[in-house]
């Protein structure tokens, strides 16, 4: 395929990965407004941050096999990675939309520490998800070293996104009621 029919096949989808990269955070953010007065017959936090993890996991095995040329390997893992983050939200805001948000209970240097971690998570979950379908789009695409050259980018920010939740979860953990 020429550098013209990946451009083109990339532009196809721009607007997709526009209106999904504006939607999910606008539509997070709003399902934050909203409480269901259901309990859930589990506890989440603990699961989604699972979830957090597993991601992680698997972005670095995704990492290790296209450093080892297994591209159906490495595809079928980013697959995963995708599919835990989309689970990882759709319970994220479950819970935030039957639970009240646990506040950081943690004094001092703790405290900021918190505060950085969590603020750096949130702004970076919203900015990896462009990255992400950008990324996504160009392998589906076989733009290979279009690419290449954004998941340089896309991977620490997505790695940092999954591991930053699962710190976050432990810092939290102490105060959930």
């Amino acid at each position: 395929m020429s550098n013209t029919e990946n451009t083109l096949d990339d532009k196809k989808y721009n607007k997709l990965i526009l209106i999904l990269s504006v939607v999910i955070p606008v539509a997070v953010a709003a399902l934050f407004g909203i409480k269901i007065d259901v309990e859930l017959p589990v506890f989440l936090p603990p699961i989604y941050a699972s979830t957090n993890a597993l991601t992680a996991f698997v972005l670095v095995l995704a990492f290790i096999a296209i450093q080892k040329k297994k591209i159906k390997l490495h595809e079928r893992l980013i697959k995963v990675a995708i599919g835990l983050s989309v689970l990882f939200l759709l319970m994220y805001i479950a819970y935030h939309m039957t639970s009240d948000s646990t506040p950081f209970g943690g004094e001092g240097g703790a405290k900021y520490f918190y505060y950085f971690i969590l603020l750096t998570h949130i702004v970076l979950s919203i900015i990896v998800i462009p990255f992400v379908l950008i990324t996504y789009v160009r392998a589906i695409t076989n733009n290979i070293e279009k690419h290449k050259k954004i998941a340089k980018i896309t991977f620490p920010l997505w790695l940092y996104v999954a591991i930053t939740g699962v710190v976050v979860f432990i810092m939290i953990c102490p105060y959930y009621a």
